[in-house]
């Protein structure tokens, strides 16, 4: 008689990683409709493109100024309060944006929306280094950040159906509904410590413990403070690098619907289906770099530079291409070296931190970023309407791309017996 092989349980760790990708999605959907908004909205309140790129730079504004902040609270209070809390804070912003009939006033409103967002990356990070033993962190941060591309796809054909129809105010009414619910959801349903979940088998329970206890040096790892964290070469390497790939990454995203409509002559909905492709594309690439990363455990560094680097010489032909398929078949190229880099860049950054004090940790690395996304879209702006093209700004997104990629250079690999003992790593000659 043959035994029949066991039927793989659901996991607890698989509905709250769920979760956290629905929290992400709905902040990329509310954050990134206005870049599809934007000629609109620039109509409308009449508005140069220095004005508008300081529209967009607003939010990182406020998301970088409460990223370390929203961090520790998590680490203090717990993702579950923090992260509900916040979804349902910039939920409400986002419909009060339709309500908006003043630019200053607009401008303050993207400002406290970015505050509410600031929230979620440590909290979700935090909830990933509590639920997932450290060899599936790569893989499920992976899979957390294809709503980096998802995002922006179904934020510009959603906002493109939408506001074809009924204006550019209703998208933005519509869209924070959503998030409500997922607060309410989250604030009820999730545990902060796996322990308190009622739904958590042992074996589940028992994977983690035995993670935990894997190796002396993780203990050590934990026991780490957030003031010494800062202290270390690694926290800081990683915050550069982050800051000079989304100078990149949140230049591209704000600017290419606009890109398409201006140089390349195309319709809102054709523009809202060609917006979208790239981070189809990326979608894929996402979850195969945090996969890769974890086959290559203590080289996680090699998925970021080869492919953010490749990153940049896609995005060279793009802007060098005078045929419109060239241009496609190059952004999703640019799209898929680019998030191949980021899911390889954030298995790295979840792997080294502690998971103690893992939400302000990443939320440092992500404020850099967030710091990035206030001075890219502005900046990008302002070349845009001193030079009347868009090549001085696709050189400046290149040149990001390959410092990031020069600074990671910088990371030393770590053996299995140097892992985690240290968050000092050696740096390469």
């Amino acid at each position: 008689m043959i035994n029949a092989q066991p039927k793989k349980k659901w996991k607890v760790r698989y509905s709250v990683l769920l979760v956290l990708w629905l929290c992400w999605l709905f902040s990329f959907l509310d954050r990134m409709v206005i870049t599809i908004a934007l000629p609109f909205i620039g109509e409308d309140l009449n508005l140069n493109a220095t004005a508008q790129g300081l529209l967009l730079s607003m939010f990182f504004a406020g998301y970088a100024l409460f990223q370390i902040p929203g961090g520790m609270l998590s680490d203090k209070f717990g993702f579950r309060r923090v992260v509900s809390i916040a979804i349902a804070w910039w939920s409400i912003f986002t419909s009060l944006t339709g309500l908006v009939f003043s630019y200053p006033l607009m401008l303050l409103l993207r400002f406290v929306f970015g505050l509410g967002e600031a929230c979620l990356p440590g909290g979700s990070y935090k909830a990933i280094a509590t639920y997932f033993p450290s060899k599936q962190r790569g893989t499920a941060t992976g899979i957390q950040s294809t709503v980096n591309t998802l995002g922006p796809a179904l934020a510009a054909i959603a906002a493109a159906a939408i506001i074809g129809l009924y204006g550019w105010r209703v998208v933005f009414i519509v869209m924070g509904i959503p998030g409500l619910a997922i607060a309410i959801y989250i604030w009820f349903k999730f545990k902060d410590n796996p322990k308190d979940h009622p739904k958590i088998s042992k074996e589940e329970l028992a994977e983690l413990e035995e993670d935990e206890a894997a190796t002396a040096s993780e203990k050590k790892k934990s026991d780490v403070s957030f003031k010494e964290l800062l202290k270390k070469p690694i926290l800081w390497q990683m915050a550069l690098i982050w800051f000079f790939f989304d100078i990149t990454f949140w230049g591209f995203t704000s600017w290419l619907p606009s890109y398409l409509i201006k140089e390349k002559g195309l319709s809102l909905m054709s523009t809202g289906v060609y917006s979208a492709l790239p981070y189809l594309v990326g979608t894929v690439a996402i979850v195969l770099g945090g996969y890769i990363s974890d086959k290559m455990k203590g080289n996680r560094k090699w998925v970021f530079i080869p492919n953010s680097l490749l990153g940049g010489v896609a995005l060279y032909f793009m802007f060098q291409a005078s045929s419109l398929t060239m241009v496609i078949v190059y952004q999703c190229l640019a799209a898929f070296f680019m998030f191949l880099a980021q899911g390889g860049f954030w298995a790295l950054v979840v792997d080294s931190l502690p998971a103690k004090i893992m939400a302000s940790g990443s939320a440092t690395v992500n404020c850099f970023g967030s710091i990035a996304g206030f001075i890219s879209p502005f900046l990008m702006g302002y070349m845009i309407q001193t030079s009347g093209s868009f090549d001085t700004s696709f050189i400046m997104m290149i040149v990001a791309l390959v410092i990031a990629a020069l600074i990671a250079l910088t990371i030393g690999g770590k053996s299995k017996e140097e892992d985690a003992v240290n968050l000092e790593p050696k740096l390469e000659a």
